[in-house]
Formats: C-alpha cells, structure tokens, sequence
C-alpha cells in the first residue's frame, strides 16, 4: 500500500522505510549550464594539495540480485564508484507543506516530500567558521540491528555492519542591523500572486502580513519594488528606497486584493523586468516570489518560463526566493522555478512562520555567502563497501563536474546550514579514514573559487545511534525516516492507494505525480513506527526545541491517519 505505516500500526511490525537517494554517477540530467565567469575555474582545474581528485562514475545497478545469489541486503545499494557529488539545496518548504497537509487531516503526497528538505528543516550543532565560506563537520552513528532488512530472517544480519554519516556545511551568520557583519544591500523585487486562488484565508492576507513585516525589516538603503500578477501583470511600485517611503509601500501592499486566474508567467517576466530596471551593483539584487503556484493560464509548465529567468540570472545575477502559500500548493512548479533561478523556496502557513521568514531568517533569505556551491563526498574503497545518499534526487552533478564552474551549483545564504545523510557500509576491519567531504564554492561578488575539506574517520561511525549519539544527529536521522515513510511506496504487485481526489495519481485535480509499485531498497534500521514516535517524543524533551516538538506532533499525527 502507499500508506506504509499502515502495516507497522496495525502489527508494530518494522516499517520497511524506502531510501531513495543517489551515489555520485548522477550524470549531467538537472545541472545547468552558466556563463564562465572572471576569476572562476573552469574544467579540468587541478585539486588543492592533499586534496582526493574527483573520478568519473563507474557504478551501476545490479538488476537482478537474486540471479547473483545476493540477498536483498546485499543488494542495498548499487556497486559504489566512492563518489558522490551533488549541489547544494537550502530548501525546506517540502516539510512546512508536509506539516501543514498532516495538521489539516490528509498525508501528503509522497512525490512532494523531500528528504533533504525535511533533514535541512532542524537547526544543527556545526560550528560556523571565522570568516567568509564554510565549515565542514562531520560525525555519525551505527544503526540498530534488524530495521529495514526486508526479509524477515535477515533482519539480525541487515542492521548491526551500517552506520549513518551526516556531513554538515555550515555558513557564518550576518546581522540584519549595522555593524562590522551587516549584510550588503538588497534590491528586492516581491511578485505577489493575487489571483483568484489566493482568496482563501491565509494565503493574500497571510502574503500582505508577510510584506508589512519585511517592510518594517528592512534597512533605509535597501530598495523595493512590488509587482502583482492575476491573468495579468501590473507593477504596483517600481524600485523605491525603503528609507522615507515606508508609508507609500505599506499603502500599496494593503491595496493588495485578489482577482482572477493565475499566470505565474507573466508574474515573474515583468518581476525580471522590474528587477533589472532596479538593478542595484554591489547590493543583492532577488525577485521573491510569493504564490502558491497553481499556474492555470499562460504558461503553466516552468520550462516555457526558465528563459528569463535564466538571462536575469546571467546578464545580473539576480536569484529567485520563493515563498509558497495556501492548503493547495504548486510545489513541483516552484521548486523547478528557484531550481533554475539560483535560489531557495520555503513555504509559511501561519504569521509566525512569515515572520520567521522575514525577521529572524531576512538576511539569509535575501543575501548571499556563497554561488555555485557543491558538495563532493569521496569513499576509501578499502573502508566502505556501500554507501547511498539520502535525498537530493534532482540536484545530482557529475562526478567530473565538480571543479567545473560553468556548471550550476547551489545559492547559500549567511547563517545557512546544509545536511548530507549517507548510509554507509564499513568493510571488515574498516578503521582510520573512511571518507573525505569537500565542499566547493564561488564567492558571489568577485567568482574567485574556494573549497573546504573535512575527514571522517570509521571511529566516528560505530556509537549507537538512538540514545547515545549527539541530539542533533538524531533528529537529523528521525526527519529522514519520517520523509522516508511518507514517501514509502506500495508493495510490489499491489495497487498504490488512490488518492483524495479518487485518482491513482493525483492527477484529477491537475496535479502530477504519484506511487508506483515496488521501490529502491530499504533503510537499514529503520524503527517501528512506535519506535519512531517514541524517539519523537524523547528528542523533543531532550532538545526543548519548539521545533523538534512539532516534529513530534506531527509524527503522532500521521500515525492516528493511518490508524
């Protein structure tokens, strides 16, 4: 069935949680080609002394493990090329949109849920560095024997030889306020969605709330202009100085009402339009977004508006922030959309969280700390006999492609940090070294390239994980396996079960996206689902984070839906 937990609820029988992630043979599928900029290096450029080279990928599936005499276990992951590469993501709107469906009395749809953006959602223990760039961290934890073996008689062998690894990239904090770690100026261009759609309660009056907020937020050399979009486009303020004009922009941010149909098209064409009119050098120069991206007139596919986004992006370095909104949330539309314009998305359904966004997160939501980030994680083949990484399906990039420039990478923000979860498999005997995790990073103003380093040592892999490793690291592997059990597909040979709307793919309320039977090998160690509550509940005291504690509830509800 879909619902996984259904099984587990009914018999507390282990949950067989998916893992779907990738090693680093992920090709050229989803990178994106920019311009090579002064200062950049491009392909071919020599790794820094001491540093392990990158390597082309080698790996590949086995199809039919049973034909080779190996057990499902054995066949967890594919033969590794100990490469594994991919681009930054600072995304979190998978799991505020998750919460809110789970709140409202529905699980999500599995093809909007992200691991990476569930893992990215918790604040984390990594030490920032001194100055500009980033800090590397990396720790992790031996998983319990028996979860997630899939055959019952395996269970004692699966578990006890995998550990998680979680690798943290971590930038410095800037200050909203003036001083010696300020944030540069940003010129930012809001396209706020007033259509039709928008009318419901929490999505333009929860938008207008937002704005007002940012408003009072930002500085007097800040600038802003306000473009509106129904069926239509119309700028509603050009770039102004927010210093002296705060009136004149709250007066038309209240004017703000809801019409018609949505085309996200025009919307962000004339937002690129304005913002290149506005286009500030030496400050932040972003369009920010604010929709629920339910695109039903002019271009409703992101691939017919990707153009001018890409051309802002090139001609003036302006980066898309989009803010999701509304019960009914066009996630894939504006994923693709940040994807493409060198930027993140978070999603608010609640005035705390719109203040979250634009008060205590305003300067890493509008400024930058790094471009083209990526991440390159290389295995010692004598230490580690399988790895898979957890999550960021679609920001793989090509093993040879990691010192090559010109191909895109992620935008981070100051006070950012970014979580990679590995599953990995020691070797017999495995000790010293076992890994290397290399981040690598143009600075935003001048493109100058800049790489950190960190190693993970196989000492660091085999503590016990529920209990005994560091809180962090735990709630960092509890997001993964709830993600991991919302996404959980149906059994091979079995229907997935419909959706809401009646459909087995939610594609009768225009929606793309569905299960399909069987699915990618399971999660060595994954916890009953009164396990997964139980260390829920635990994290929640043990951290008295606000935020773990809506973890919490929001695992107790999902489990009461499937109930």
């Amino acid at each position: 069935m879909r619902r996984a937990w259904l099984t587990g609820i009914a018999g507390m029988l282990t949950v067989p949680l998916l893992l779907t992630g990738c090693t680093g043979s992920g090709g050229d599928e989803g990178t994106k080609q920019t311009a090579l900029e002064d200062g950049a290096a491009g392909e071919g450029a020599p790794p820094p002394a001491g540093q392990a080279p990158s390597v082309a990928p080698d790996g590949a599936y086995d199809a039919a493990p049973e034909a080779a005499g190996k057990s499902r276990a054995d066949a967890f992951a594919p033969e590794p090329d100990m490469v594994s590469t991919f681009a930054l993501d600072v995304d979190t709107a998978s799991y505020s949109y998750a919460r809110r469906t789970i709140g409202a009395g529905s699980l999500p749809q599995p093809d909007t849920v992200r691991h990476e953006e569930f893992i990215n959602s918790f604040r984390q223990d990594y030490a920032p560095p001194e100055g500009d760039g980033f800090s590397v961290s990396a720790d992790g934890a031996r998983v319990p024997a028996g979860g997630g073996a899939g055959e019952a008689g395996e269970a004692g062998e699966a578990g006890g030889d995998w550990s998680l690894m979680r690798v943290g990239l971590s930038t410095r904090p800037e200050s909203n306020e003036y001083g010696t770690r300020k944030r540069r100026p940003a010129a930012l261009t809001f396209v706020v969605d007033v259509s039709g759609s928008m009318a419901e309660p929490g999505r333009l009056s929860l938008v207008r709330e937002a704005l007002h907020t940012a408003v009072d937020e930002l500085r007097d050399d800040d600038s802003l202009a306000l473009v509106a979009f129904s069926d239509v486009a119309r700028t509603v303020l050009p770039m102004t100085a927010v210093g002296g004009a705060e009136d004149r922009i709250h007066d038309a941010v209240e004017k703000l009402q809801p019409t018609d149909s949505t085309n996200v098209e025009a919307g962000l064409t004339r937002g690129y339009d304005e913002a290149a009119d506005g286009h500030r050098k030496g400050a932040t120069n972003r369009v920010v977004l604010l929709s629920d991206a339910l695109a039903n007139t002019g271009a409703t596919d992101a691939g017919t508006i990707l153009d001018r986004i890409a051309a802002g992006r090139e001609d003036y370095g302006i980066t898309l922030f989009g803010v999701g909104v509304g019960s009914e949330y066009g996630d894939a539309l504006m994923e693709r959309l940040t994807n493409e314009g060198d930027g993140h998305t978070t999603y608010v359904s609640e005035t705390a969280e719109a203040r979250e966004v634009f008060v205590e997160d305003l300067p890493r939501n509008v400024d930058l700390r790094a471009r083209d980030a990526k991440a390159q994680v290389v295995f010692d083949a004598d230490a580690v006999s399988d790895y898979r990484l957890i999550g960021y399906d679609n920001r793989q990039v090509a093993d040879e492609d990691f010192r090559n420039d010109a191909v895109d990478g992620g935008e981070v923000g100051p006070g950012h940090t970014v979580t990679a979860l590995y599953a990995v498999r020691l070797a017999e005997g495995a000790s010293g070294s076992v890994a290397t995790a290399t981040v690598r990073w143009l600075d935003p103003d001048t493109r100058a390239p800049h790489e950190e380093s960190r190693t993970v040592d196989a000492a660091a892999l085999t503590g016990d994980l529920w209990g005994a490793a560091p809180s962090r690291l735990q709630v960092t592997a509890l997001a993964a396996y709830f993600a991991d059990a919302l996404r959980g597909g149906s059994d091979a040979g079995t229907a997935p079960e419909p959706y809401a709307d009646g459909s087995a793919d939610g594609s009768a309320d225009g929606k793309e996206g569905g299960t399909t039977t069987g699915g990618p090998a399971p999660l060595p160690g994954a916890p009953t689902v009164g396990e997964l509550a139980g260390h829920a509940e635990d994290l929640a005291d043990e951290t008295e984070d606000p935020a773990v504690a809506d973890l919490a509830e929001t695992v107790r509800q999902a489990v009461e839906l499937t109930g």
